[in-house]
């Protein structure tokens, strides 16, 4: 009976027991400075507390410093779209591309049949110094085998580029030769150029091709504009189609040399950083010369400054389609560790007080996606109707209306060319015949090839070699025929491309641009522009 009562109370002494255990379990804690910690700290210093707790106390062994690295980014992407961190492994390889030079054996290549050939080699660089020739091919970098299926151009880029001063051995297969070539190559400083190309176009027109801002940009640009200005240059035509931009001080020194003294360039102004102008000194040595600027919808940051610069102040015709809309400043700030925060401070805005940054308030993901959307919607064929929304009026020096919105908008609207463009096109491009069939092509006629020395030369050449009828056999063993429909759709679109590859294959940049204006619209109608340029024009309204 005694036993039965006491089974009663078993339940209700069971969880007294759980009740008081807890109780223990929650003041030992309180003791122990876990919870106090937690709710003590001030927001800012929020997440070093949770860093903290998960390092101390979490469940299983976790590096802390691991999940540090995946949380910034994704603590940073809330901010705006270029608000970056970069991890040290990757700092080097960013940096290198703006100081305009690295360390390796000063060659350009091409993997070609899952092999790494030869395409150039750098006058004066450690390859060309020990004999590497183009139309080699690398099979071996210090024993370890370059060659084989899936072979990509970061593993071929991690085995060339080293420390200025370090030591590579490079096997190369030679045509002609059964044995492999062994050279011991010290790797030195191999310039990244950023001026492609600069060349007379007619014997008054200069172009000049520049590809991004870095630190030798300006230098560049002022020898390629002195080589033009001693052709007889009375015109020039800058493209910055494709230029994501870079350096400002590039930029700024750029623009300077076709502005008056005092001429606003540029100003900054964020919300922490009072307003900062940047303008025109007395040094601007083409002050005297038409300008066109030809940018598209890859132009970004600095090219948007250059342009919205010589728009703004009335100094020459803009010709393409709208520009990215990329006009965020960006301070590096350097961790201990390696690696560095770029973070957002400021905006760019162009002298008639346009905002060159594009809206992104509904996110990182819509902002790269606003790219496509404009494709989708026919904006590369018709003028971008994005700006005309934007009701915001500014003017240039002359009086001429510009509207904000976001990028450059060009004087000239200029559409994306479709034509020539058809399913066969479409299908050799896709699989990179054409660049595939100028590289078999070069190499193959190498000796012929070698002896032509500039575009005038190749152009002679292509006039008595019928290129066309080889590269659609060479299509065709590549699975794709062709059709007489389509060729006479896109015969001269191929033609020109392929020729203009094999050029530049040998020749380099110069033998490049002038074989592919034949088929670039927007630099035709810049060179018809160039005829009569905006200054002659706003002379011409003010003396009327």
């Amino acid at each position: 009976m005694k036993n039965t009562k006491f089974s009663v109370y078993i339940p209700f002494l069971l969880a007294l027991a759980v009740v008081v255990g807890m109780l223990i379990g929650n003041r030992l804690s309180r003791n122990s400075g876990a919870h106090q910690t937690v709710s003590s700290q001030s927001g800012s210093n929020k997440l070093d507390a949770i860093v903290e707790l998960i390092h101390s106390s979490y469940v299983d062994s976790i590096s802390t410093d691991t999940l540090v690295e995946r949380a910034i980014p994704k603590l940073l992407k809330s901010l705006d779209p270029h608000t970056a961190y970069i991890p040290a492994k990757e700092l080097g390889g960013v940096e290198e591309e703006m100081r305009g030079n690295f360390g390796g054996i000063g060659v350009q290549f091409s993997i070609q049949n899952d092999t790494v050939m030869v395409v150039d080699v750098i006058s004066g660089g450690p390859s060309s110094k020990v004999g590497i020739l183009p139309g080699d091919r690398i099979v071996t970098v210090n024993d370890t085998l370059l060659a084989g299926k899936g072979l990509k151009n970061e593993k071929v880029l991690a085995k060339l580029r080293g420390e200025k001063g370090t030591k590579v051995n490079v096997g190369v297969k030679r045509k002609g030769y059964k044995d492999l070539f062994g050279f011991d190559i010290v790797r030195g400083d191999i310039p990244i150029y950023s001026v492609d190309v600069s060349y007379m176009i007619n014997p008054t027109t200069g172009f000049i091709k520049v590809s991004r801002f870095g630190e030798h940009t300006y230098e560049e640009f002022m020898d390629g504009m002195k080589k033009l200005d001693q052709q007889g240059m009375k015109n020039v035509i800058v493209d910055l189609r494709g230029n994501p931009g870079g350096y400002l001080n590039a930029v700024i020194k750029m623009v300077n040399e076709f502005l008056d003294k005092g001429e606003l360039i540029v100003y900054t102004q964020g919300n922490s950083q009072p307003r900062k102008t940047f303008n025109a000194d007395s040094k601007g040595t083409y002050r005297d010369k038409g300008i066109e600027v030809l940018i598209d919808d890859f132009s970004a940051s600095a090219s948007e400054i250059f342009a919205g610069a010589i728009q703004d102040n009335d100094r020459g015709w803009i010709l393409g389609r709208r520009s990215f809309g990329k006009g965020l400043v960006q301070e590096q700030i350097p961790f201990n560790d390696g690696s560095a925060l770029r973070l957002t401070v400021a905006r760019y805005y162009t002298p008639s007080g346009r905002c060159i940054q594009k809206p992104y308030d509904k996110g990182t993901d819509a902002y790269y996606k606003d790219f496509m959307d404009r494709a989708v919607h026919g904006q590369f064929q018709k003028v971008d109707s994005t700006l005309s929304k934007d009701t915001t009026k500014y003017s240039t020096l002359a009086g001429r209306i510009v509207r904000g919105g976001g990028g450059i908008m060009p004087d000239y609207f200029i559409p994306a060319d479709t034509l020539g463009f058809s399913p066969y096109y479409s299908k050799v491009t896709q699989k990179g015949l054409v660049y595939q069939f100028a590289l078999d092509y070069a190499d193959s006629n190498r000796k012929i090839l070698s002896k032509l020395s500039n575009s005038s030369d190749f152009e002679k050449y292509f006039q008595h070699e019928d290129i066309l009828p080889q590269f659609v056999a060479f299509a065709a063993k590549k699975g794709v025929a062709a059709n007489n429909g389509d060729l006479k759709v896109s015969s001269a679109l191929i033609d020109n491309q392929v020729k203009a590859y094999i050029a530049r294959n040998i020749i380099g940049e110069e033998g490049f641009y002038p074989i592919i204006k034949n088929i670039d619209k927007v630099l035709q109608e810049a060179v018809e522009k160039s005829k009569t340029p905006m200054q002659q024009i706003l002379t011409q309204a003010v003396t009327k």
